[in-house]
């Protein structure tokens, strides 16, 4: 449980940061960049397996690529689940918003594993 709240506010720093990098993505606060990212979790956790099982074969032709698509699949129903609260215009802005996203968490979570070594 704790490291799924940890993993929340990480998402969550990410999706500020791509917030603030990018005016296409927009979010009404921190309190929307929570709820986003709480949202996101609960489709990596359902949703994002499911589409990895099904596209297998792209996302082996492609190297693993294609992984960030689904990544910005699962953002884009996050966007449509909230509505008004987290935006983003355009699905080639989702997909660079899933891989800064992406190379966000990566950063953190290393940095916050080091920092429990």
């Amino acid at each position: 449980m704790k490291n799924w709240l940890l993993h929340i506010i990480v998402n969550a720093v990410a999706i500020i940061a791509v917030g603030a990098l990018l005016n296409s993505v927009n979010i009404e606060g921190v309190g929307g960049a929570l709820l986003a990212a709480f949202i996101l979790s609960i489709l990596n956790a359902i949703v994002r397996p499911i589409l990895v099982v099904l596209t297998l074969p792209i996302t082996i032709l492609s190297l693993g690529l294609f992984l960030f698509v689904i990544n910005a699949i699962t953002l884009s129903l996050t966007d449509l689940l909230l509505g008004s609260t987290f935006e983003i215009n355009g699905f080639g802005m989702t997909i660079l918003a899933a891989i800064i996203i992406s190379l966000i968490n990566l950063v953190l979570n290393s940095l916050i594993k080091d920092m429990k070594n």
